[in-house]
């Protein structure tokens, strides 16, 4: 009997981490500024000053949500002028990896022209999160 209640126990457990973490999964989540700490310099990552959105996406060159946040992250980018998309490997910039707390591939930043960053999300967010997290940041009349 004990056994049986320390496996539905755990099941349990397991069932509530598990919709947690799906829940987390993509979800673009508002960065609040530290004014205390200077900003990030991420101009070694192709950041470029004045753009008014740059969509950072830390990934690696394999796996499928990696292959698919790209795919959301380009369309946006090709839909609204301003809105610029960045792909770095996390491989190949291991420090930048360990300066911005990256736990997981991939992750996306959302830039804003000052550099930024407002938002972040670790997985694949979908395209409407995307575009409600870039919209305030660009002027009326940004979409192609």
């Amino acid at each position: 009997m004990a056994g049986l209640l320390t496996a539905l126990g755990v099941l349990a457990v397991a069932t509530v981490a598990g919709l947690w973490w799906r829940r987390r999964n993509g979800q673009l989540r508002q960065v609040a500024p530290d004014p205390a700490t200077p900003p990030v310099d991420l101009s070694d990552l192709g950041i470029v000053a004045g753009t008014p959105v740059t969509l950072l996406q830390l990934s690696r060159a394999f796996g499928a949500p990696c292959r698919a946040t790209r795919l959301v992250c380009a369309s946006v980018a090709e839909r609204f002028a301003g809105v610029r998309h960045v792909e770095v490997d996390v491989v190949e910039h291991l420090d930048a990896v360990r300066r911005l707390g990256i736990w997981r591939t991939p992750t996306v930043l959302v830039v804003d022209a000052s550099g930024a960053i407002v938002h972040r999300a670790s997985g694949t967010p979908n395209r409407a999160q995307v575009i409600a997290a870039v919209a305030p940041l660009l002027s009326a009349g940004a979409a192609r």
